[in-house]
């Protein structure tokens, strides 16, 4: 992916509202190594080496996508199921969807960490962690 280039243009454009919370959880997740935007069927999304960490869901549910381990997902959709939730589509992948109109801040450091650490390979998860330690 060529970062001087715009990503392909958005089919589903998310509302004000969304494209901010976005905005926030990209910001969130640019603090990880060689995470980029990009794109997924034609919405704002954000890998690392590729690999999909997330995906916003403009055209239907209007929630954030993102990876995250069943167990994990199952206690967040019990703690908060208002904000963290799964639609048929998603049920047998290990992802969750988040309303980022009602997700607390303070936890998405943490969530997007997990769901960058899923898909990052090793030994990038390695030297993120030799530097901060």
């Amino acid at each position: 992916l060529d970062v001087a280039k715009e990503p392909v243009p958005i089919k589903f454009p998310p509302t004000p509202e969304i494209a901010d919370a976005f905005a926030r959880a990209l910001a969130i997740a640019s603090k990880l190594p060689e995470v980029e935007e990009s794109r997924s069927y034609g919405t704002p999304a954000i890998r690392v080496k590729g690999k999909l960490i997330a995906q916003l869901r403009s055209e239907d549910e209007g929630g954030l996508t993102i990876r995250c381990e069943f167990l994990e997902r199952d206690m967040l959709m019990q703690a908060e199921p208002e904000t963290f939730y799964v639609t048929p589509h998603y049920q047998d992948y290990e992802m969750v969807l988040i309303n980022l109109l009602r997700v607390r801040w303070d936890t998405m450091p943490d969530i997007m960490e997990k769901a960058w650490r899923m898909v990052a390979p090793k030994r990038l998860a390695k030297q993120f962690d030799d530097a901060a330690s």
